[in-house]
């Protein structure tokens, strides 16, 4: 695909100061303003790519292709569209959640334009099973889609709070809300149903750069287990246990997720 398709296909917006390239990329129900927070403070020293997933912000909704966005490769080659059209290499990942396994498999599939990988909030997979400990029963996730299909409104007044997790700062809960609702309510749907069905266990011992993975204390989304999980699973991994509360940290508290990400990097 020519640069010029891909960069409306997918709303890339690349800035910033430094020769070395940082990309974004933003969970469920979110656009690229979810690193509002995040990215002033890398402005200075890194090139910022910032992008929507097709279906979101302000993508090229009419690219949206169920077939190839029914599962997280059709997400992970846009990635790597991006790359190749932009010719992005040496590239530090950050991914949000169901973006984090995103990124690891473009990273497993072209290991050669990543350089490290930053996870927050990650899972390989949403569902329990014996001895996996995933956070939901299929049921859950059953009766949440059946709710976003009922009611869409009042599934995002369900769901904002659950993920954030903040009860004493409720503009946290409001500006996640506006997020889901600003986005097309069926795609955000077969996005969902792909993200709580997503299961990657098998693809973990494949990734070869180094990576951190950042798990909140208290996440209704992603059990701390979780987090160990990867690790224990993803060779040359660091795992930190953050302060932070609720899925997401770069919301809640960008201070903190900024201090982590640039450690990593340095190190």
């Amino acid at each position: 695909m020519l640069k010029e398709s891909i960069e409306f296909r997918n709303n890339v917006k690349i800035y910033g100061e430094g020769t070395k390239t940082i990309m974004f990329a933003h969970g469920f129900g979110c656009d690229q303003q979810v690193w509002n927070r995040i990215t002033p403070a890398f402005e200075q020293d890194f090139k910022i790519v910032l992008f929507d997933y097709v279906g979101s912000g302000h993508s090229d909704k009419s690219a949206y292709k169920s077939e190839r966005y029914s599962n997280p490769a059709g997400y992970a080659s846009d990635i790597l569209e991006i790359c190749e059209a932009f010719e992005l290499t040496n590239i530090i990942f950050v991914g949000h959640s169901i973006s984090g396994m995103i990124g690891l498999l473009a990273s497993i599939q072209k290991p050669e334009l990543f350089d490290r990988l930053c996870l927050i909030s990650p899972s390989p997979r949403y569902i329990n099973e014996p001895g996996y400990p995933g956070g939901f029963e299929i049921e859950d996730i059953n009766e949440l889609l059946e709710m976003m299909e009922k009611n869409y409104k009042e599934w995002v007044k369900y769901l904002a709070p659950v993920a954030s997790k903040n009860p004493s700062r409720p503009e946290l809960t409001e500006e996640f809300e506006v997020m889901l609702m600003s986005n097309d309510q069926l795609i955000v749907r077969q996005f969902c149903e792909m993200t709580f069905n997503i299961d990657v266990r098998s693809e973990l011992t494949k990734v070869v750069r180094p990576s951190l993975i950042l798990q909140t204390k208290e996440d209704s989304i992603v059990p701390i287990e979780i987090g160990e999980y990867l690790h224990s699973h993803i060779a040359n991994s660091n795992y930190i246990l953050m302060e932070a509360t609720g899925h997401n940290p770069h919301l809640s508290a960008p201070t903190e997720t900024i201090q982590h990400i640039k450690h990593f990097i340095k190190g």
